[in-house]
Formats: C-alpha cells, structure tokens, sequence
C-alpha cells in the first residue's frame, strides 16, 4: 500500500520521525513503518528489539502520547509497525504542530494553526463571542429584510417578526452560552462587522490582460446579508458589460458572464471564507472573471468531488444557515453545480475551480479559446496569435494576416484554412478584399 493520508514508510529510525507521529494523531491517525522503503519493499531494520522500547518511551515522554509498537518479520528481514492513535486534544512536538495532509507533514502555523486549534476544542471562529458587543452593534434593517425573506421562504415561523433581536439571534445559534453576541452575529447583520474582522471587506478590481496592469477597483464593506447584492450591483454598474442581441424581436442584453453563476459564485466566496485570514477578492480581466476565497477545502471534498453529488461541509455552519433560511442558497452542496450547469447553458466554457494559495478559484471564461485550448489543437504561434487579434478586434483578413506575420498569401491562406478546418474560426463567405474571419461562437 503506498504513502497517503493513513501510511508513512521509513528504511531506519530517526528520532526527528517523532514529527510525523505528531502529524497522524493530530489529523486521522496512522500507521508508520519502519524498515520498509518508498516502493514498499522491505530492507529490513537493525536494532530492532532496542527500538522497540525506545519508540514507545520517546512518544510519551515527547507528546505524551500512547502508540502502539508492533514487530513484524518478513522474508528473514525485521519491520517495525507503529500504530498511531487520533488525539481528542492538539498535540505538539518541542512546541510545534505537526498535521498529516495527503501523503505530506505539515507545520501549522497562523490563520491554520488557529482555525485548527478551535476546530479540536470542538468551535468554529464563527462562534467566539465579541467582547462588549450589544444589540446596538445590529443593523435592525437587516433584521427586518432577513425575517422578510426567511418568513416567505417559510424557513422560520411567521411569528418571529414580533421577535426582539435576542430571540431572532438564539434562534439562529447567534448567541454564546452566556448570552453575548459571537463573531458570526456581527458578521452577518452588524452595522461595522470589519471592525471585528478587517479582512470582512470584498474587493473588486478590472485588469487588463495581466495582474499588473490595474484599472480601477472597489471594496465593498457590508455585513455578509447585504454583501452579495452590494457585489453583483457593482459588477453591473461598473465592471461588466452587456452585449445587445436579439431573440426574434426581443432585445436580448444579458451579462457577458451569467448573473445566476456569478451570484452562486459570490456567495460561496462569502459563506465559505476563513474569516480569520485574507479577502475576498474577485478580479476582472479582458478574457476572464476570477473570484477567489481564502479557506481550503474540508478533508472530505476534493475539487471532483465538489462537481459531483456531495454532502455539503460549510465552514461557517451558522453563517451558512443564514443564508439558507434567508432564501439566498436553495440547498446545501448545489452550488458548483449550478455554477457549471448555468455557464454552459449560456454558451460559455466550464468554469475552471482549482485550489491555489491555501484557497479556493473560481474562474468565468468568456470562450474556450484559451492559449492550452488552442495548443492542444495544434495551432502554431502565427495562429495562435491571430487568435487572439480577433479577439480584440473582433476579425481578421488575409491581407491583414500577411502583415502580421510577413507570410505570403498562400501560407496566410493555408493557415486560415486550417482554423476553419478546426472549427475555430469561419469566413464571412465573400470573397476578395471584403472577406474577413471570424471566431467561431
């Protein structure tokens, strides 16, 4: 069985291997063997019978911690087995934490390290208490539109808008033990929820092709209930455009992404982040439109499996809830379907979501024309760069071709043939000085 989540081989002993114990029991648990190599053959251990005591003892007197150590012979030669327990409690190791991720040890450190830590003592960040934080800090209009909402949605009982804020926030698991307001409370209906988490705030930025190149942005400071409409009214003020067509005699002017996608998109990005670290950040290129969370994905999601059927994992349980009785989430592990499913209705590539930088990406792409698309289909720079012509200038010509790329006629020819060929682009059917190319929709 090779390295992964639940295995660890090692050919010797080292006493730095204390590490790797710390890392299973703080995360599933685990087993490592000693005297086995990478490739799961056995090389076998000297001093064996030495290590055996040793191991144990080093364990508890290191992490005070119990493993079982386990001797096993094979094919003459002698293997160690140690059996590592899943700790109720964060252990460390001279002070550090130690996780196993995947087939990898990992120090915890910051944001992770705290999340983490909240997460053993069986609490979210969303649930610590603010301290000083009274009703006053509430925004009562953001109260009132909520109950309206939750109440149409027949998600709370009607008679709750007779209801003081007090009750409203318990009935939502808002409220501490003790009565104060949590982290959560103020994120979602407070009137300054960035003076509890600066980071709350979500920012917009349009680019140009590159990061580099900044236009203009916006941040948008809300509490988290009014957030995801304060963004999609940005993004249609100011950001995106509307490309006017028509459907018989009715003037069609959708987004040039679709407003459905883009809006599961934000509040995803809202509900899941790890409010204890960075933005929200959603950026706005010529050919793209990304938006990016902090917050890794649970140990039970990959990125496939968020694609298909799945249980729904929210970090912000309570935020989340939220959401749902609001009526703005339909129902828990549907969002990144309904993404995909409404982009490809409007004709528009798979959105590409990735993890990248202890996050999660969402990327909007106008067409399917990437540079690895076009690659993959064999197109060589000349064309790969006419591509990209036509997608700022909406058409090329041969002529225009030619110059480009100071080819003669025939090989510009040749070249635009090829991508006709592909299904990349068309011809306007004309001939002679009026013809032109077109990307193919």
């Amino acid at each position: 069985m090779s390295e992964q989540q639940n295995i660890e081989y090692k050919q010797s002993w080292r006493d730095e291997y204390l590490k790797w114990i710390c890392g299973f029991t703080n995360a599933q648990g685990g087993k490592i063997f000693i005297g086995i190599d990478d490739k799961e053959n056995i090389t076998g251990i000297e001093g064996y019978k030495k290590l055996m005591d040793d191991i144990p003892n080093k364990a508890v007197n290191h992490l005070g911690l119990v493993v079982d150590v386990n001797l096993h012979k094979k094919d003459g030669k002698h293997y160690i087995e140690i059996v590592v327990p899943v700790s109720t409690v964060p252990i460390s190791y001279h002070g550090i934490y130690h996780y196993r991720s995947g087939s990898t040890k990992q120090e915890l450190k910051g944001a992770a390290l705290h999340n983490w830590l909240l997460k053993k003592s069986g609490k979210n960040w969303e649930d610590i208490p603010v301290p000083g934080a009274t009703t006053e800090d509430l925004d009562l209009e953001t109260i009132r539109v909520f109950l309206q909402k939750a109440i149409s949605k027949d998600r709370i009982p009607a008679n709750a808008v007779s209801e003081n804020p007090e009750t409203i926030l318990q009935r939502l698991n808002l409220l501490s033990k003790d009565g104060e307001l949590t982290n959560a409370a103020i994120l979602l209906f407070g009137k300054r929820p960035y003076a509890i988490s600066p980071t709350t705030s979500f920012k917009i930025g349009r680019f140009g092709k590159e990061l580099s190149d900044l236009r203009f942005q916006d941040i948008i400071e809300s509490n988290l209930l009014t957030m995801a409409d304060k963004v999609m009214e940005k993004l249609n003020d100011r950001y995106l455009i509307r490309p006017i067509s028509y459907k018989g005699l009715e003037r069609m002017e959708p987004l040039e992404y679709p407003e459905t996608a883009l809006r599961e998109a934000t509040l995803n990005a809202i509900i899941h982040k790890d409010y204890s670290s960075t933005w929200v950040f959603l950026r706005v290129y010529d050919d793209r439109l990304e938006i990016w969370n902090p917050g890794e994905l649970p140990e039970e999601l990959t990125i496939e499996k968020l694609k298909g059927t799945h249980s729904s994992y929210p970090r912000n349980p309570n935020i989340a809830g939220a959401f749902f009785k609001a009526g703005y989430i339909e129902s828990w592990g549907r969002g990144v379907n309904r993404i995909i499913e409404d982009s490809l209705q409007a004709g528009l590539p798979e959105p590409v979501i990735e993890e990248d930088m202890k996050g999660l990406r969402v990327t909007f792409l106008k067409d399917i024309y990437t540079e690895e698309y076009l690659r993959k289909l064999g197109l060589n720079e000349r064309q790969l760069k006419s591509v990209f012509h036509i997608k700022e200038f909406e058409k090329i010509t041969n002529k225009k071709y030619q110059a480009l790329f100071k080819v003669s006629r025939e090989t510009a020819s040749r070249d635009l043939a090829m991508m006709v060929e592909l299904g990349v682009i068309y011809s306007s059917g004309s001939r002679g000085a009026g013809s032109y190319f077109k990307l193919r929709k």
